[in-house]
């Protein structure tokens, strides 16, 4: 098994578009050929756009895109422009009488950095897209929808820290698996069993367990809010139908609950896909299923650590209102 990059795996191409006065964005998964893809929503809160057409009792086509995004539900208007993008485009469903581009998204809550009023929009999605279409831009770090994301804020945002999206793949013989997510976590971030980022003191001096803090204040409204989500993509050269992608994605999810806690909360909409594209190849599920859960928890500490930014900068980014 060797490490590749995202790019090199055939059949998919990432485009990203930000603002960074409001610090939130969009990236966008095209799959220009289609891609048959699973999806596994296990947080309480998500903000979604068609999903249920992933569901394996579903007719079994393909997707043309995958949209990540900030700007909680309000950032559902950027799958819009993607729509736009990829019609102009000619890629689509054909239905005979037009062509159907076929796009589902996910969204994180990222109101409470930068400005709570400028979130994505169509014309971010376009962009986005266009620029998928174009080239090929899988960066790590506060880019595209990781431009705002944060984690550890359990007691708010100044105790938080910075974040945003990440990406690791690998290939075995022909086979490659590569990951997508955005980390925008109520909990802490791990990578094998240390904690690298989440909640920190009121000095900022030192990180704090978000887990003995939600057992300590469990009993104050509102304690959770809703303004988490971690969402992420799992790609695969490998032949499978939705069914079998949904379990894959099940299976990849398994990195949420190695590298975050408290993770899966009612104030997470934590998400993943798993997509099937390029030139396919027979592989086993199982195997599949347990790579992909490794490759995402890579995923998530380059999320984490092409995102830093010092402390001064980041409380000036933060929205004060309810921090």
């Amino acid at each position: 098994m060797k490490e590749i990059s995202f790019a090199e795996i055939e059949g998919v191409t990432v485009g990203n578009a930000q603002s960074n006065e409001g610090k939130t964005g969009v990236t966008v998964l095209c799959f220009k050929d289609g891609a048959k893809t699973g999806v596994n929503i296990s947080g309480g809160a998500p903000a979604s756009r068609e999903t249920p057409v992933l569901n394996p009792t579903k007719e079994n086509i393909g997707i043309h895109a995958i949209v990540f995004s900030g700007g909680s539900a309000y950032g559902l208007a950027a799958a819009d422009g993607v729509m736009k993008c990829l019609e102009d485009n000619q890629i689509g469903y054909d239905t005979s009488f037009a062509l159907v581009p076929l796009v589902v998204q996910s969204c994180i809550y990222d109101l409470s950095y930068g400005s709570a009023m400028i979130r994505p929009t169509s014309d971010m999605g376009y962009k986005a897209c266009q620029n998928a279409l174009s080239g090929n831009n899988p960066v790590n770090g506060s880019i595209g929808a990781g431009t705002g994301a944060t984690v550890g804020k359990i007691l708010g945002m100044k105790q938080a820290q910075k974040s945003g999206i990440g990406y690791y793949a690998v290939q075995v013989g022909k086979l490659k698996v590569g990951a997508v997510v955005v980390v925008n976590a109520l909990g802490d971030i791990y990578s094998d069993g240390k904690k690298i980022a989440g909640l920190m003191n009121e000095n900022r001096t030192d990180f704090i367990d978000s887990s003995h803090e939600l057992y300590r204040i469990s009993e104050e409204k509102d304690l959770l809010s809703r303004t988490n989500t971690t969402i992420g993509a799992i790609v695969t050269n490998g032949n499978f139908d939705k069914a079998q992608l949904t379990r894959i994605a099940e299976q990849a999810t398994n990195a949420y609950a190695r590298c975050i806690n408290p993770v899966g909360t009612l104030a997470d909409g934590d998400t993943v896909y798993a997509s099937s594209c390029g030139n396919l190849i027979n592989a086993d599920v199982n195997m599949i299923g347990t790579l992909a859960a490794e490759v995402l928890a890579k995923a998530i500490k380059n999320a984490v650590e092409y995102s830093r930014i010092i402390d001064g900068e980041y409380l000036g980014n933060i929205n004060s209102q309810k921090s």
